[in-house]
């Protein structure tokens, strides 16, 4: 972040099979007056990915191959090679916005109660706010901003690709669960965090964007996959009372049952094993803040 003395912020980027689209998005991430160490997990890519990032010998890039793809937990393969106190994540696809990780190391050296900083991220060329963070910024979290004195607005979940963390929480809690692949694997990170005590705020005034080749339509796979995670973190972290209703809740929003919501309710139930053995419920304070989303 600072031309003397170590680097506050590193990027963790994953990248699948998009050769082209990721040495753009490392140059954009390069280019960045805060230049930060970069740390690029190529997902098990067949096309040649990793070699064409070593083959340009960009200085403060390291690149790691990963053998077979590990989804949402490559980003966690990418944070234990960075040794800065802050790493922000992007997508092969998603960047930075000039002096946005300048201002999120800021926050976080000012903050030091707060474990992860959900940015607003900007789809597309046309930079229109994704609906996500539209939901954060609104909720019906929104009326306790000020509590514990933290930046923006508390948040129970965040977008991956416009996220920074505290690189010693992320870790301490484990990272992005390798189960979970890619698709709404967020909540439930957000969730260890603020069982372990960290705080998890959206911060508008500082920027990713995020352009999706083809305008980011989901995928069925992406949708199924989606239901199967948000479904695994109800049962993993909520507790037993609130376990029927907050499953008919996701199920219902899912909207008329489909190919996709029947494929991602299977393989929810085809985990249910494995959840009942990792089950760890959140705690009273944890519950309330998700009680409160539901109601609003």
């Amino acid at each position: 972040m600072e031309a003397r003395g170590e680097p506050r912020i590193g990027v963790a980027l994953a990248t699948r099979d998009r050769r082209e689209l990721v040495l753009s998005t490392v140059a954009r991430l390069r280019a960045l007056p805060e230049r930060p160490p970069i740390v690029v997990a190529d997902d098990g890519s067949v096309d040649g990915t990793a070699a064409a990032l070593r083959a340009r010998g960009d200085a403060g890039v390291e690149v790691i191959a990963l053998r077979s793809s590990v989804g949402a937990a490559a980003r966690t393969e990418a944070v234990a090679r960075l040794r800065t106190p802050y790493v922000a994540f992007s997508d092969d696809d998603s960047w930075w916005e000039p002096g946005a990780l300048a201002r999120a190391a800021a926050l976080l050296d000012r903050h030091p109660r707060v474990g992860l900083i959900a940015a607003a991220v900007l789809v597309g060329p046309e930079r229109r706010l994704d609906p996500t963070c539209v939901a954060m910024a609104s909720g019906p979290l929104a009326a306790a901003a000020g509590r514990n004195s933290g930046p923006g607005v508390p948040v129970t979940g965040f977008v991956a690709c416009g996220a920074v963390v505290r690189r010693s929480a992320f870790v301490a809690v484990g990272g992005f669960h390798r189960r979970f692949e890619v698709g709404g694997e967020e909540q439930l990170l957000a969730l260890d965090l603020a069982a372990a005590g960290w705080e998890v705020r959206h911060v508008p005034e500082i920027v990713a964007r995020h352009c999706p080749p083809g305008g980011g339509a989901p995928r069925p796979a992406r949708v199924a996959a989606t239901l199967r995670n948000d479904l695994w973190t109800i049962w993993l972290r909520r507790p037993p009372r609130r376990l029927p209703g907050a499953t008919a809740r996701r199920l219902w929003a899912a909207g008329p049952w489909r190919r996709t919501t029947a494929a991602g309710a299977i393989a929810a139930l085809r985990g249910l094993r494995w959840v009942a053995r990792e089950r760890r419920v959140v705690p009273a304070a944890v519950e309330r803040d998700l009680r409160a989303v539901e109601r609003g």
